[in-house]
C-alpha cells in the first residue's frame, strides 16, 4: 500500500478515536458544554435588545456570529494548544520516529479538532433555533451556505493555528494567544454590529478571519433585511470567499515549512529538557 495513503488512513482512524474519547471524559465534556451554556446565556440576556435601526433581536443576530467565532477559535487556538502540549510530552517525537508518523499525526489532529468544532456548533445552534426567532433556517441553500462557511473557515484557520502552535515552546505559553484573540472577537462584530465602531477599527477587524467567518455565518442564517447593519449594506460573499481563501493559501504555504522545522528540532534531549523545566516550575 502507498505509504502516504497508509499514513492518511491511520490519521483518519486516530482522529475519529480521539474525538470519540472526548465524549467519555468529564473534562472534555465540560469543555464542550460550559462555553456553549455561557454563550447561550449571554445571547439570551441580549435577546430583548435590538440591532440599531431595525426591530431585530441583538441576541438572534449574535447567534450566527458566535458560530463563526467558534470555528475561528477552534481552528486557531485548539490545534495550537494540542501541538504545544504534545510537543512537550513527547508525542510529536514518537510520531516523528514512525515512517509517515508526522503526516498521520497531523491528519488525526485535523479530524479530531474539526469534529470537536462541529460538536460545539451543534451545541449552540440547536438550542438557539428554539430560543431566537427570525433566523432563516429553512431551505437547502441555508444549510449548504452554513456548511460551506464552516469548511472554508477551518481550512483558513487550522494551518495558521498549527503554525502558531509549533512556535510556542510549551503549553503554558499558549496563553499569550488568548489576549489578541479576545481583542479581535471584541472588534469583529460578533456581539454587536461592526458598523457601530470607528472606521479604523473596522479595517483592523477585516484583516482577520474572525470577522469574515462571522459575516459568512450571518449571511447564511439571517434574513436579508439585516444586511443593513453590515459594512456597505452587503453580505459581500465574494469578499468573504477571497479573504478566507487568502488566509487558507497563506496558512497552507507557511504551516508545512514551520512544522517541518519544528519536527527537525525535536529530539529526546529537547523533550527531556522541557520536562525538566516543567518539573522545576512545579517544585
Amino acid at each position: 500500500m502507498n505509504p502516504t495513503w497508509n499514513a492518511i488512513r491511520s490519521g483518519l482512524e486516530r482522529g475519529v478515536i480521539e474525538l470519540r474519547q472526548t465524549f467519555t471524559t468529564a473534562q472534555d465534556l465540560w469543555g464542550y458544554l460550559f462555553p456553549a451554556v455561557v454563550l447561550l446565556v449571554v445571547m439570551t440576556v441580549m435577546r430583548d435588545s435590538e440591532v440599531p435601526g431595525t426591530g431585530f433581536s441583538l441576541g438572534a443576530m449574535a447567534l450566527p456570529s458566535v458560530l463563526g467565532m467558534n470555528v475561528a477559535y477552534g481552528g486557531l487556538v485548539n490545534i495550537a494548544q494540542h501541538l504545544a502540549v504534545e510537543r512537550e510530552d513527547g508525542t510529536l517525537l514518537r510520531a516523528k520516529a514512525v515512517p509517515g508518523g508526522m503526516l498521520g499525526y497531523l491528519v488525526g489532529k485535523i479530524v479530531g479538532i474539526a469534529g470537536a468544532v462541529l460538536v460545539s456548533l451543534v451545541l449552540v445552534l440547536v438550542p438557539g433555533m428554539f430560543l431566537f426567532d427570525g433566523l432563516a433556517l429553512t431551505g437547502v441553500g441555508t444549510w449548504l451556505g452554513l456548511l460551506g462557511v464552516v469548511a472554508l473557515g477551518l481550512v483558513a484557520t487550522m494551518p495558521i493555528g498549527a503554525a502558531l502552535g509549533s512556535l510556542f515552546p510549551n503549553a503554558r505559553s499558549i496563553g499569550l494567544l488568548f489576549l489578541p484573540i479576545i481583542g479581535l472577537i471584541a472588534i469583529s462584530g460578533i456581539f454587536y454590529p461592526v458598523t457601530s465602531y470607528p472606521e479604523w477599527i473596522q479595517w483592523i477587524a477585516q484583516a482577520f478571519p474572525i470577522y469574515w467567518l462571522g459575516l459568512g455565518m450571518r449571511s447564511a442564517l439571517l434574513p436579508e433585511a439585516l444586511v443593513a447593519a453590515e459594512i456597505g449594506e452587503s453580505w459581500r460573499h465574494l469578499e468573504t470567499l477571497a479573504a478566507l481563501g487568502a488566509w487558507a493559501v497563506v496558512g497552507l504555504a507557511v504551516a508545512p515549512i514551520v512544522l517541518r522545522r519544528m519536527a527537525r528540532r525535536e529530539s529526546g534531549s529537547s523533550v527531556a529538557a522541557r520536562r525538566e523545566k516543567a518539573l522545576q516550575r512545579v517544585a
